[in-house]
């Protein structure tokens, strides 16, 4: 008979062994944990057999104690093995040892299989790290899987941070698989490693897609979830995993892989006639603020923006008797009604304009589909970091005709600022998303808290964030955040 293997009683025999746990501590220091029957059984100590300790581990049978003090080079996950030889039963203790880079004592060699794991969040090892903005040959390692794949730099402005971000490009014959997070994270082909170094709450990402993704079921779903980098070998932190919007994701939602994929990349893909700074002058095309990232014919080619400009022409100039009438034969409404509520909410104010994808199949009688992208500038903090009131009125109208243009018709306004109403006191509920916050935290609490170690005075002396001086601690911006949300859901309310 066996016992539950990760030790926490979760078997059927008379003893069930466990060791409690899963344990994590850092090398240098020292765990004990006690060996006991989870059904309540009373053996003697030497009744159980603790194996396969690593050195610097000791089982005292008197005590029935397990103590384990690591040393600078045992960085790595460990399973031990608790039997009961009277009852045949076996239980297992997961024991976590995460490497001290601070130690100057330290051996900076982590061996990949032996490390799926950090204070319980999944592990990237990718090497060599990329240098540029253009996919290198890498090789990455995942809770022991080895994948042969590519690696680059991603981003714009997060190309200045000291910890930057990455995409991993994965085989087409041996795609990237998690299946515990997220709700199965599988055969993906692109995968996002986002930096969390604009945002020491380490959660607005997160956060940001999983209100998106719960708004709707039938929208376009990103996925996300935390987890550990090292980069030739280095620790780099706690990351945000994040879907790639490409083809292969809409493939994933039933659209045709080779549809057309835009992404706004400036305010300037706004849907209107002019751009959205420089006094308003007109655009020199009707694509002005857009990038074609999938599709035929591909950018730089005749027609590569036909039907996108041809929607902005639509919203731009339509009367509105026909804007009424047509709007729902070019667009999913309902992707771009729930875009405004998401992003007033949140206050996503890089995010109501630009930062967002435009998918469109091309085949006559489709339309639209919107999916939201990138959030460092939400729940209360702009895009540089520095602190927005939540008690703010934000419409976007003024950088998104596209909203405009709802909000003035009285048949699409009227009940699009209803159900901005019912969201509230639905799946944006303050409680809900408390909820959420916290269940993050209890996940990604040690890491954070790591990471801050490592890269707290390189975000507090950070030039890129305008003089600021009211930096917080991890702690105190998750106080930040969690507040911010229960005045802005206050906020929203009495307007909607």
């Amino acid at each position: 008979m066996t016992g539950d293997p990760s030790g926490t009683g979760g078997g059927t025999g008379a003893c069930q062994p466990s060791g409690g746990g899963p344990h994590w501590l850092l090398e240098g220091e020292t765990v004990t944990f006690p060996v006991a029957c989870s059904t309540g059984l009373e053996l003697a100590g030497d009744a159980f057999e603790v194996a396969e300790l690593p050195e610097g581990a000791v089982y005292d049978p008197a005590a029935r104690e397990v103590t384990f003090s690591p040393g600078p080079d045992q960085a790595a996950v460990y399973a031990i093995e608790i039997r009961v030889a009277q009852t045949s039963e076996v239980g297992r203790v997961k024991i976590g040892v995460a490497d001290d880079w601070a130690d100057p004592s330290n051996v900076p060699v982590v061996d990949p299989a032996r490390y799926p794991e950090e204070y319980g969040l999944p592990v990237f090892f990718v090497s060599p790290g990329p240098e540029a903005k253009e996919y290198a040959p890498a090789t990455i390692v995942y809770r022991g899987r080895t994948y042969q794949a590519e690696a680059e730099l991603r981003g714009e402005s997060s190309l200045s941070y000291p910890k930057r971000s990455y995409t991993l490009k994965f085989p087409k014959n041996d795609k990237f698989n998690e299946p515990d997070e997220a709700g199965g994270f599988t055969g993906r082909r692109k995968v996002v490693l986002a930096s969390t170094f604009d945002d020491n709450s380490y959660i607005r990402q997160r956060l940001a897609y999983d209100l998106w993704n719960r708004l709707d079921p039938e929208h376009i779903q990103i996925k996300t979830y935390s987890a550990v980098l090292y980069v030739d070998g280095e620790y780099r932190g706690l990351y945000t995993v994040v879907d790639h919007v490409n083809g292969y994701l809409m493939e994933d939602h039933g659209y045709p892989q080779d549809g057309n994929l835009y992404k706004a990349v400036s305010h300037d893909a706004n849907f209107a006639l002019t751009t959205y700074a420089d006094d308003g002058k007109p655009k020199e095309t009707l694509h002005d603020g857009y990038e074609k990232k999938e599709g035929e014919p591909p950018e730089g080619e005749p027609g590569a923006f036909a039907d996108l400009e041809e929607l902005v022409d639509f919203v731009a100039t339509s009367d509105a008797e026909t804007f009424v009438a047509e709007i729902d034969a070019r667009i999913d409404r309902r992707d771009y009604e729930d875009w405004w509520i998401f992003a007033t909410f949140i206050m996503a104010n890089d995010s109501a304009g630009k930062n967002s994808y435009h998918y469109h199949d091309p085949a006559p009688g489709n339309v639209f589909r919107f999916a939201p992208w990138d959030f460092n500038a939400s729940f209360g903090q702009a895009w540089e970091t520095s602190r927005e009131r939540a008690s703010q009125r934000v419409d976007y109208t003024g950088m998104n005709l596209l909203f405009q243009r709802f909000l003035e018709e009285p048949a699409i306004g009227d009940p699009l600022r209803a159900r901005h109403g019912e969201v509230l006191r639905g799946v944006y509920a303050d409680d809900a998303i408390q909820a959420l916050v916290d269940g993050y935290i209890e996940r990604i609490d040690a890491s954070a808290r790591r990471d801050e170690a490592r890269w707290g005075e390189a975000y507090r002396s950070y030039e890129g964030w305008s003089g600021r001086a009211d930096f917080t601690t991890y702690e105190e911006e998750i106080a930040y955040v969690k507040a911010w949300i229960s005045e802005r859901w206050q906020h929203q309310d009495a307007l909607y």
